[in-house]
């Protein structure tokens, strides 16, 4: 994309936006904590006596609850819907890694809206939608922004992170840390609206967790076990489950923290997951779990507490959605707009604080992953090849109503057929977007292996890109490519981030774009074990990770455009060249 056309998509994402109401002073904080492979089962207060979650269980209580919200079946595509209240087709996300992640550019965001009306806004945790600038958070509405970018993580005890941009150590279990950051964000902005996104990276596997978690579940007798007709692995649902008992007590200390400062009558705290459980466990009975479009693999919970002004114990039984977030919160806030795209959401501010709600009103939810479409209206759930459930009496989706419910089913498929033509076709067949560098407003680029592409014998370090790194580089003519559109031209320092054992120290490498190419030598050996497996309470299926070496390659001066970043050996005197983590652009001049 042209420097000129991003400059210009941002002045109309602004101008999109017309602010009216009360003034940000006078304004509701926003807390929203969205938890991370966490099924609607994962709870104690919906019914699981296999663990114990006081403090979320607390926050329902105080507030309301949604008896059925939904939301996608895999993590980027929820994160999507909430931050712009559109089905995610619209804005391009058709994959959780690779760059089919990414939101699109012409989308506004909630935290786009919130910082217009004059909030604070941080985002601590897992964002998923982009990591370039300006597909990144800080370039999305969030002024501070200190987590993960990609899909999931490798390692949680002290892991390599980054804030707004620079490479970052943690501090302890990553939930821990996230939650620390939160709470002394709230320290710092007490005086001033703030929203706050809190997107915790828990229970998605790897399966770690601190002792004082696992010790209640190790070995632990499951009174609930999973009753379908699959397997469940009991280790992994007693990590998940411990992994829960944490974000409770983190949630515990969030709210702790709103009323030692006072602002617990001024902030509106939201509590939800991204998608279904993320292996067989205990979830209601209901039928598919995390990437399936069924009942169990959308439903989430959903608690929303603002005190004084949503009656606490509050149930609300129609049907939600995570599309509904942007403007049930840009409403409770007092915060009109005029988006340039229409929304999917609608406000449920009346059902959360009139004393007469409207009466109910049908409509349809529609769910999708990986070209299945599935709709949930008030009573039925149409699934992905046309069999009709009376979910709210058959939530594990036994009974086919298809032909005793014929009128129902065909109008369901109809209304499933006008969603594939309207939103789904959204998509475009192939994605021809590149990896953005560059950009002005941003000091840092990162470019991981994620988002390469290998040639000749260079692999990754695992089948799942995210989180991974190349290795078996052997030969000069192996090489490794990142597509690119460098969105204004300058000059950088790049940094790239490599393990070499010492018999084969002495590989120089070429890295180009274009005319322009710096070289450098390995000539220092770092060679660490890879770890992560003697923190894993279950084996996981993603990669393993070690820690890599930095080695400054000098300042390279790239030209506006898009092209191939290629990175290359031109001698390899030993058995390989090095394993590859990332490349860090750095911009330390303009052109």
């Amino acid at each position: 994309m042209e420097m000129k056309n991003v400059v210009l998509l941002m002045l109309c994402l602004c101008g999109a936006i017309l602010l009216r109401g009360q003034s940000a002073s006078t304004r509701p904080n926003i807390v929203l904590i969205v938890s991370d492979d966490q099924g609607w089962g994962d709870l104690s207060i919906n019914g699981n006596t296999n663990l114990s979650t006081p403090n979320i269980d607390k926050l329902a209580e105080s507030g309301a609850r949604f008896n059925f919200f939904y939301v996608s079946p895999v993590c980027s595509p929820t994160r999507a819907e909430l931050l712009t209240g559109r089905y995610h087709p619209r804005g391009g996300v058709y994959s959780t890694s690779a760059g089919g992640e990414r939101l699109d550019l012409d989308e506004t965001t909630i935290a786009q809206v919130f910082k217009s009306a004059g909030y604070a806004t941080a985002a601590f945790g897992k964002w998923h939608n982009g990591m370039q600038y300006p597909y990144h958070p800080n370039a999305r509405g969030f002024e501070e922004f200190y987590g993960f970018c990609s899909g999931h993580w490798g390692d949680y005890f002290s892991p390599q992170l980054e804030h707004n941009g620079q490479l970052v150590k943690g501090n302890g279990f990553l939930a821990d840390d996230l939650t620390d950051k939160a709470i002394a964000y709230m320290e710092s902005h007490k005086d001033k609206p703030f929203f706050l996104y809190v997107p915790l990276n828990i229970p998605h596997s790897p399966m770690q967790v601190p002792d004082r978690w696992w010790n209640n579940f190790k070995g632990k007798n499951l009174k609930m076990p999973y009753t379908g007709e699959e397997k469940e692995n009991v280790e992994f649902t007693r990590a998940a489950l411990a992994m829960c008992e944490d974000i409770d007590w983190n949630v515990g200390r969030m709210m702790d923290k709103l009323k030692a400062l006072r602002l617990e009558e001024n902030t509106i705290v939201l509590y939800m997951s991204d998608n279904g459980p993320n292996d067989w466990r205990w979830n209601g009975g209901m039928k598919g779990k995390k990437g399936s479009t069924d009942e169990g693999g959308v439903r989430s919970p959903l608690f929303i507490r603002w005190k004084g002004k949503i009656e606490a114990g509050k149930r609300i039984p129609s049907i939600a959605a995570a599309i509904d977030i942007f403007p049930t919160l840009t409403a409770l806030a007092g915060i009109d707009y005029a988006s340039r795209k229409p929304l999917d959401g609608i406000s449920l501010k009346p059902y959360l604080v009139d004393k007469t709600p409207p009466p109910f009103q049908e409509r349809l939810i529609f769910s999708h992953w990986n070209g299945n479409v599935s709709v949930r209206s008030q009573q039925f759930r149409l699934d992905h090849v046309g069999r009709l459930y009376d979910v709210q009496n058959d939530p594990g989706q036994v009974r086919d109503l298809s032909t005793e419910r014929f009128p129902i089913a065909e109008s369901l498929r109809q209304a499933a057929d006008r969603w594939r033509d309207e939103v789904l076709s959204e998509l475009p067949k192939e994605d021809t977007r590149p990896f953005t560098l560059g950009h002005p407003g941003a000091e840092y680029t990162q470019l991981p292996a994620r988002d390469g592409v290998p040639h000749g014998n260079v692999k990754r370090s695992n089948r799942f890109p995210n989180s991974t790194y190349f290795t078996n580089w052997v030969s000069a003519d192996d090489s490794i490519t990142w597509d690119v559109d460098v969105l204004a031209p300058g000059t950088f320092e790049v940094v790239l981030y490599y393990t070499c054992p010492r018999q084969d120290v002495g590989s120089t490498i070429e890295l180009s774009f274009g005319n322009s190419k710096i070289g450098g030598k390995i000539t220092e050996a770092y060679d660490p074990p890879l770890t992560g497996m003697e923190h894993d309470r279950v084996e996981r299926i993603e990669s393993y990770i070690k820690d890599f070496k930095p080695l400054n390659l000098g300042k390279m001066t790239l030209a506006q455009g898009r092209g191939l970043l290629t990175l290359k050996a031109v001698d390899v005197p030993g058995s390989q060249v090095m394993d590859v983590r990332l490349l860090m652009f750095r911009r330390i001049g303009d052109l």
